[in-house]
């Protein structure tokens, strides 16, 4: 055979644990690979788009090392794909499946034109571990509530990840492409984009470095350690799941090892990974949860639409030390600790009783690692108007909080300079990395507390009590 076949690639920029790639190799046709900056793809937020651009930039030169090359092309995904099969011969098009409803209405436009064309047009598993229409209740719905859904899914088996190809079958001919650097993937990101680059581990091979390092030590001590913020007992992972550098049914099957060899953390790792597969699930069969109210009866509640408190809140300012600390955190590495993103969500909708949809579209903007099922489930799990199996109001205090999980205030000074007589460059790093016109000043000292604490948990719970939820 001598027509090829494109490859769309999306979140999945790797060669190892890739069904699609598996596939595609098995039809012995020549194989282009290609990526699209559609307006799905450029609708992205700052940080995440950044990313992105990084994670091309590493599939791209991992491909060239094979004799390969990642094409690139801008427009909408139906037009792009159409004329690239026209102009190689293409047989058609495969693709990883992905479920957030834009991808889901972008995907089957795609499918149907390309059928329509008389070209094959495929989609694979890949991203999840588990298609989520196979995951059902006893009665044959969809799930609600996490802890049955994870032992539903505990004992089912996960197919074992192919490795990646050793070579790669070309065209003849490569169409031409776009030059990465003409898109622009950083302009969104000022500044902050120097500040925030080393803290990025991009490309497939450095996720697989990371995974490695995670499971032959911080993996044993994980359910112990990993919600002390200053500590990195992480895997760290998330953002290369989140772009497909990782497979997760890869990341899977190293955390099962790690298990069965005696490694006490390794379940608890497992079952962060069943929240990623259950928050998917979720938006598969809920595709509204990342825009309206999971439990129809929190419509009542009085949220505050985006206001002062909430910009205050977004830049770091509350005076509440470990919110701002972890806000900080947030925008200079691109990433917050998940405890911290518990925090921090909390005080916004709590305290400062301000929409979840509000702090939700900040971290779609300054996530590198940014998820839109895990950020839609997180921000109303935590908001109190998502899925839980306790539905109850609940109120993080943050000064508890970093009692607890930052008991020494290693992470507060870490990422705070104001009071401090030498700060470290972690928390200079945050006033390089913040727009000019915010007029910051690590000299200044410490930003007074927006709320008090006591009386923003009785607002809370009165308005709890009002909204009668």
């Amino acid at each position: 055979m001598t027509e090829p076949l494109i490859l769309w690639f999306r979140r999945d920029l790797r060669l190892a644990d890739h069904p699609m790639l598996t596939a595609a190799l098995a039809t012995g046709t020549p194989l282009i690979p290609v990526f699209i900056l559609d307006p799905e793809t450029e609708a992205l937020g700052a940080a995440p788009k950044f990313r992105l651009g990084l994670a091309i930039a590493a599939l791209s030169a991992r491909l060239e090392a094979m004799g390969a090359r990642l094409i690139l092309r801008r427009g909408t995904a139906v037009q792009v794909l159409h004329a690239l099969c026209v102009q190689t011969g293409a047989l058609g098009v495969m693709w990883s499946r992905l479920y957030d409803p834009d991808s889901k209405a972008r995907d089957g436009a795609v499918k149907a034109a390309l059928k329509e064309q008389g070209l094959t047009a495929i989609s694979h598993s890949g991203h999840l571990l588990h298609e989520p229409w196979t995951v059902q209740t006893g009665q044959g719905g969809a799930y609600r509530v996490y802890t049955p859904f994870s032992k539903a899914l505990w004992q089912r088996p996960v197919p074992p990840p192919a490795p990646a190809p050793k070579a790669w079958p070309v065209p003849g001919v490569w169409p031409a492409s776009d030059a990465l650097a003409d898109w622009q993937m950083t302009h969104a990101m000022q500044r902050g984009a120097a500040v925030v680059l080393p803290h990025q581990t991009c490309g497939e091979a450095a996720a697989q470095d990371r995974l490695s390092r995670f499971v032959a030590g911080p993996i044993a001590p994980y359910k112990q350690r990993r919600n002390f913020l200053a500590e990195d007992a992480t895997s760290g992972l998330s953002e290369n799941l989140a772009w497909g550098e990782s497979g997760v049914r890869q990341v899977w099957h190293a955390g099962w090892r790690a298990l069965q060899e005696g490694a006490p953390g390794a379940e608890h790792f497992l079952k962060e990974l069943l929240w990623r597969e259950f928050a998917w699930h979720l938006m598969h069969h809920f595709p509204n949860i990342a825009a309206q109210n999971w439990r129809p009866e929190w419509d009542s509640f009085p949220w505050r639409a985006d206001n002062a408190d909430a910009e205050a809140w977004r830049r770091g300012q509350t005076g509440e030390p470990v919110v701002d600390a972890a806000m900080r955190e947030m925008y200079v590495t691109g990433r917050m600790h998940n405890r911290a993103r518990m925090i921090t969500a909390s005080f916004l909708t709590k305290h400062l009783l301000t929409d979840w949809r509000v702090g939700l579209a900040w971290f779609a903007d300054c996530l590198t690692d940014w998820d839109p099922a895990s950020n839609a489930m997180g921000w109303q799990w935590v908001a109190g108007s998502g899925p839980d199996a306790a539905p109850y109001f609940r109120i993080f205090n943050p000064k508890t909080q970093a009692a607890t999980w930052d008991p020494d205030g290693l992470y507060r000074r870490r990422w705070l300079a104001e009071g401090q007589l030498q700060p470290p460059q972690t928390a200079l790093d945050y006033f390089r990395a913040a727009p000019r016109h915010w007029n910051l000043d690590p000299n200044a000292l410490p930003p007074r507390p927006i709320v008090d604490l006591s009386e923003g948990r009785a607002r809370a719970l009165a308005s709890f009590a009002q909204g009668n939820t």
